[in-house]
């Protein structure tokens, strides 16, 4: 799997550096809770002034990027671009995503929902929901990731996930990010990772595969009085291959880019006590569309 695409993430993903993707503002922009666009600084506010507390934050949000980069790389997942694959490619035209009332019912409390519908609209919820998965705050914990790959890889998919997402998520990754091994906090601080799909797009759909596009917003950092990597927003757009597979589909690859990003509000940044007051209080969803 290659989020980007392209041989230039085999290096950038090994050295940390530079590696573009959905997850966190490139260098420059703002940090905090909000993602500031390049070039908004002409809407009238002064731009902040890159210190040292800044560089830190962008250095932990590339550190993660390369990760997430990393694990992708090499995986048979196709490219970024839209367009029909296979003659079965949906009018150009938004769809609606409403409820297609083909509600999973496997699922057990806290795990990945499963026993989607055999049909179109069953791969698009398959699809949000693998996406809300694929960049939780599980993946990153080797105590829950296996589980959580068994859950939404094609079987013999999960070996090599596993291999190379275990190599992303190495202890120094995780350490340079303020978790210890294990994936979790310091004392005192909250790890949020959570996506929220706001849209589906089918590229291409039959009875064994079906190849979509999930367009998602979500949250990432530590939250807390000292933590360098405070919760930032963002927009990103994953693209999975789905396979009909023992009764259920399942994910054989996926890619992601960064986008499409709106103009951000002019909302009050929160305080870290208020983050972590919201990540309590506020479950994530355990079904999508």
């Amino acid at each position: 799997m290659n989020i980007g695409g392209g041989d230039e993430y085999d290096e950038r993903a090994r050295t940390g550096e530079g590696v573009p993707g959905p997850y966190g503002p490139e260098p420059g922009r703002r940090t905090g809770t909000r993602t500031r666009l390049p070039g908004s600084e002409g809407t009238g506010r002064p731009p902040a002034r890159p210190g040292r507390s800044m560089v830190t934050v962008v250095a932990v949000i590339v550190l993660l990027i390369a990760a997430i980069a990393f694990a992708n790389q090499s995986g048979g997942g196709g490219d970024d671009g839209g367009g029909d694959k296979g003659g079965g490619g949906d009018d150009p035209k938004a769809q609606p995503t409403a409820p297609s009332g083909d509600k999973p019912v496997k699922s057990a409390s806290g795990a990945v929902p499963s026993g989607f519908a055999h049909s179109k609209n069953g791969a698009q919820s398959a699809a949000a929901n693998y996406a809300v998965a694929l960049v939780s705050a599980d993946i990153i914990k080797p105590g829950k990731r296996d589980d959580l790959l068994d859950q939404v890889f094609v079987p013999d998919r999960v070996p090599e996930m596993s291999r190379k997402m275990g190599k992303a998520y190495s202890p120094k990754f995780l350490k340079n990010m303020g978790l210890d091994e294990d994936g979790n906090p310091k004392d005192g601080q909250k790890y949020v990772s959570r996506t929220a799909p706001v849209g589906t797009k089918v590229q291409h759909y039959s009875s064994s595969e079906a190849d979509l596009d999930v367009w998602c917003t979500g949250l990432f950092g530590s939250a807390g009085d000292k933590s360098t990597n405070p919760v930032t927003s963002d927009w990103f757009t994953l693209r999975l291959k789905l396979k009909w597979t023992d009764g259920d589909w399942k994910v054989d690859s996926f890619t992601q880019k960064s986008g499409p990003a709106p103009v951000n509000g002019d909302n009050r940044v929160s305080g870290a006590d208020e983050i972590s007051g919201a990540v309590d209080e506020f479950g994530g969803f355990t079904y999508a569309r």
